[in-house]
């Protein structure tokens, strides 16, 4: 952590002592920047993620703009299925779609296993990039899917409302939905190993879909792989986070994953959730996206909630509950990030004496 001017981040993802709660933003290098659509103007989203020079810059911007404790790199999720073999479209008004999804046997014999160094070097270029650029200021996260969550999308083929194929499919055939998994297992664990290889300070594992499985679905086909990727994770010391939206259920178990951060939407209570596995795990969390659209006396006030729902003490990551949206004004983006600064600051007073509050 020591090459790390700002490692306010890293030191609460260990539950250290820290002198302010650290705050990054879901989603921040993206479409709310008037910079990022300057960038976008110039090359579409895929072309983006596949340009370490436009990678690194947008990853950036950020930790400029915003004021953040952290960068996470710019990329998509989906680029593990696409090198696979799977190509995808990322479609303005309808998010990512695949014009070919995986619906049976024949379809995966297709996947093929990568190379992250070879099939993903784009990315791993683009952390390096950042890593050199960002020239230690704040830390830079890496992030993958979660194999089921990628198995999600590869399966309905875009975003859905029922996800009613990769549902037919785990009931009806869960040992191919299992080959798969396994199959997508190794590939992310490989490709952030070899993003902390790059230079990545801290890892996040987005399982976008967990909350659709119930629970027993939920510890077979996302939790189970979750924590053989975390296994398996080449790493030293470096941090990993993994954010299951709509998860309330599991909380325990995705504690006892191998994570050290536990990422929580907005509609979870961080006060109870510390309760719960506070003394085992550091917490991310929980800002309503949609709070960005008000004021900013009702920013600070909302802010100024989820701080002291959490209380005192280390082992807290100030962040949204899911990304932030496209049409949120960067001013108050800006201004969340300041008031967490200023107003967190009283709930670590003791940490600077020692006390331990976990």
């Amino acid at each position: 952590m020591s090459e790390i001017k700002n490692d306010l981040f890293l030191r609460a993802c260990k539950r250290l002592p820290v002198e302010r709660t650290p705050v990054w933003i879901m989603r921040q290098a993206g479409r709310y920047l008037p910079e990022y659509r300057a960038v976008r103007d110039k090359a579409d989203f895929i072309t983006m993620c596949h340009t370490p020079e436009l990678a690194a810059e947008v990853t950036i911007q950020p930790v400029d703009i915003i004021g953040v404790d952290a960068a996470i790199i710019f990329s998509d999720i989906l680029v593990i299925p696409e090198a696979m073999g799977m190509k995808f479209d990322m479609i303005e008004s309808r998010g990512p779609v695949f014009h070919h999804p995986l619906r049976n046997e024949d379809d995966a014999k297709l996947l093929k296993q990568i190379d992250p160094g070879k099939d993903l070097k784009f990315v791993l270029d683009a952390v390096s990039l950042a890593k050199k650029e960002l020239n230690g200021r704040v830390p830079l996260i890496g992030f993958g899917g979660s194999p089921w969550t990628l198995f999600t999308y590869m399966i309905e083929g875009k975003g859905s409302k029922n996800f009613s194929y990769v549902k037919k499919l785990i009931f009806n055939n869960p040992s191919l939905a299992h080959k798969v998994l396994e199959m997508l297992s190794d590939a992310v664990a490989d490709y952030l190993s070899a993003k902390i290889e790059a230079g990545a300070n801290a890892i996040q594992i987005f399982d976008t879909w967990g909350g659709i499985l119930a629970q027993d679905d939920f510890e077979e086909f996302s939790l189970w792989y979750i924590s053989k990727v975390i296994s398996k994770i080449k790493r030293n010391d470096e941090p990993i986070i993994v954010f299951s939206k709509g998860v309330h259920f599991k909380l325990e178990e995705l504690a006892a994953s191998g994570a050290d951060v536990i990422g929580l939407d907005w509609t979870m209570d961080l006060c109870e959730v510390r309760k719960k596995i506070g003394g085992k795990v550091a917490l991310q969390g929980n800002l309503d996206p949609t709070v960005l659209y008000a004021n900013k006396e009702k920013i600070k006030e909302e802010t100024k909630k989820v701080l002291r729902s959490f209380g005192e003490g280390p082992g807290h990551i100030f962040n949204l509950g899911h990304g932030i949206f496209p049409d949120v004004d960067p001013e108050n983006a800006k201004a969340l990030v300041e008031f967490v600064k200023e107003e967190s600051k009283v709930f670590h007073r003791k940490d600077n004496i020692g006390d331990d509050y976990v």
